[in-house]
């Protein structure tokens, strides 16, 4: 069977070229802001990624085709399609297979990004272990995704929401490589530090990038995580942002809210909560995860 590979012109010209190209996931826009604010947001990321000399390709279900990058009018149109199927490792074939319309996670970005030879990735924060995983068996598919496709995730570490120590152990159990970017604390989505040690340290994008490409060699599966911290100026502190957090997962609990339908709750309380500065904090991190994802795919590229 064919793969139903949509190329945008310039993403198809990036990779004919053997430019550096960073894949984007297309769930900020469909299910992380309403319109137009996503889109602006969207075309904010991928200037960031070209102004730092690589080609963003935005990533998509449209039509069931897998659109690797989008065009100006693809982007405006997903920006305001309704009823967007949320898209993971488990759903991606059936909505491809029935024509349907989806935006990816994490782990569909990453599988996307792999059939299209895109060997780097920029997004918010990586979903991960839930608390209270040891009941429910709330466990993101983006951790084991992380642990089966060789792509380099450049990240501001795990939502702060989740349960960061046993995000790690599993991560270390899958044996994916955790590289703190720049400090030795792994950052917690808002906050540059979680309290914990990150596994690895890494300080320039050449080193990243030579150990994508030594996992390679080594035939060693699966990416790599970059826990880039958020920048200085845009923070939200561990001790400032730990009682919201406690307080919107009290409030989760108290109105039975569970499964997929908790973090999106607990991302707008928190919206709330600190009069927006969580979402822009949220659109900091984003921007300069584009900036460290862009130069690893340059010196992929060289």
């Amino acid at each position: 069977m064919t793969l139903p590979l949509t190329f945008s012109p310039e993403v198809a010209k990036a990779l004919a070229d053997g430019a550096p190209v960073v894949a984007l996931e297309s769930t900020i826009i469909t299910h992380g802001m309403p319109f137009p604010q996503n889109v602006e947001t969207a075309r904010l990321v991928e200037a960031e990624v070209r102004a730092h000399g690589g080609v963003p390709a935005t990533i998509a279900i449209m039509a069931g085709r897998i659109h690797i990058g989008l065009t100006s009018e693809e982007l405006n149109s997903l920006g305001q399609a309704q009823g967007v199927a949320k898209l993971s490792r488990a759903d991606l074939a059936a909505c491809l297979a029935t024509g349907g319309i989806g935006a990816t996670t994490v782990a569909a970005t990453m599988i996307c990004a792999a059939l299209a030879g895109i060997k780097v990735f920029a997004t918010g924060g990586i979903g991960g272990v839930h608390r209270g995983a040891e009941t429910s068996f709330d466990i993101s598919a983006d951790l084991p995704e992380l642990a089966a496709t060789a792509v380099t995730v450049v990240a501001a570490g795990a939502k702060a929401i989740l349960d960061l120590p046993k995000t790690l152990e599993y991560l270390e159990t899958s044996g994916v490589p955790v590289i703190a970017f720049g400090q030795d604390d792994f950052p917690a989505f808002w906050s540059r530090s979680s309290g914990l040690k990150a596994p690895l340290r890494m300080d320039t994008a050449a080193q990243i990038a030579a150990a994508h490409q030594m996992r390679g060699a080594l035939g060693l599966p699966g990416g790599q995580l970059v826990a880039n911290p958020i920048p200085v100026e845009a923070e939200i502190s561990r001790q400032e942002i730990t009682p919201v957090i406690e307080q919107a997962l009290a409030e989760a609990a108290a109105q039975g809210i569970a499964a997929k339908a908790v973090t999106p709750f607990l991302l707008d309380r928190m919206f709330q909560m600190t009069q927006g500065r969580s979402l822009t904090a949220n659109i900091a991190l984003v921007l300069n995860n584009a900036r460290l994802a862009a130069a690893i795919a340059r010196e992929l590229a060289a």
